[in-house]
């Protein structure tokens, strides 16, 4: 069964962002902003990329939507930070609306729109555990009778962490975050148009059924300056640094390693 990841990289969508803007210019300005993508960047090679490279099922398809206006430099730098992983592939696409854009990068990434398949978002300052996508094909294959009668299911991961990344190491807080973006996968039958990025992720519940797994921590999610989500008033979070168990966890469990950490963002 195919399973395809949908990564926005900074793609400046209209609408889909907590954050508000008075004008698409603005938008633009905001996530091109060379402070603020120098983070993503930082993250998505020390956080992101590293735990879906080590996954124990290779088997999936990564698209990484970016805008058609993003600038050169930053297009090549996200190029060579993906090279030598055959799974992730670059789109372009201009400004169009989240939702609509999202779903048809998703659909026209399906080899055999017949056939049934698995999906993910994977936000670029999030990582999932090394064995997210088998965990998702098996979990799947334990419901067949819940694959037989839905159209759609979605398979929650609601264990993991949030976590601060910089140039002195990794701070982070064991969280249970239900229908969180970071571990949440869907699985979609032959010949339906439907996409997860058909629900807010918050929401999908509401439209078919879930499958819950809490057995093991299974995503990091990135907590930063940047979070769209900590645009507005969020609860605090009370972060820790690793301890000695953890950064071994971390580096078992997610492929992050905190000297590359320290390293990369130590860098100027």
């Amino acid at each position: 069964m195919q399973v395809i990841g949908l990564c926005r990289f900074s793609y400046p969508a209209i609408g889909g962002f907590q954050i508000e803007h008075q004008s698409h210019a603005e938008r633009i300005a905001f996530l091109y902003d060379d402070a603020r993508l120098q983070e993503r960047f930082r993250l998505f090679e020390t956080v992101a990329l590293p735990s879906l490279r080590a996954q124990t099922d290779q088997d999936f398809d990564l698209v990484i939507v970016i805008g058609s206006c993003l600038p050169a430099r930053h297009e090549a730098r996200l190029r060579d930070l993906i090279s030598g992983m055959p799974q992730a592939r670059i789109e372009q696409h201009p400004p169009r609306r989240q939702r609509e854009i999202m779903k048809d990068v998703l659909n026209r990434a399906r080899r055999d729109p017949t056939a049934p398949c698995l999906q993910f978002r994977f936000d670029d300052d999030d990582a999932v555990s090394v064995d997210f996508v088998e965990r998702l094909r098996s979990t799947i294959a334990d419901c067949p009778g819940l694959v037989a009668r839905h159209k759609s299911v979605a398979v929650d991961f609601n264990m993991g962490y949030v976590a601060e990344f910089g140039a002195e190491g990794i701070k982070a807080a064991e969280v249970h975050s239900p229908y969180n973006v970071a571990a949440l996968g869907m699985y979609v039958r032959g010949g339906a148009k439907v996409t997860i990025m058909n629900f807010a992720h918050h929401k999908i519940l509401r439209f078919m059924p879930t499958v819950t797994l809490s057995d093991a921590p299974m995503f990091v999610r990135g907590w930063h300056g940047s979070n769209d989500s900590r645009q507005k008033p969020v609860k605090s979070l009370d972060l820790a640094p690793l301890t000695p168990v953890q950064v071994s966890e971390f580096e078992a469990r997610f492929a992050i390693r905190e000297d590359q950490v320290r390293q990369v963002f130590s860098a100027t």
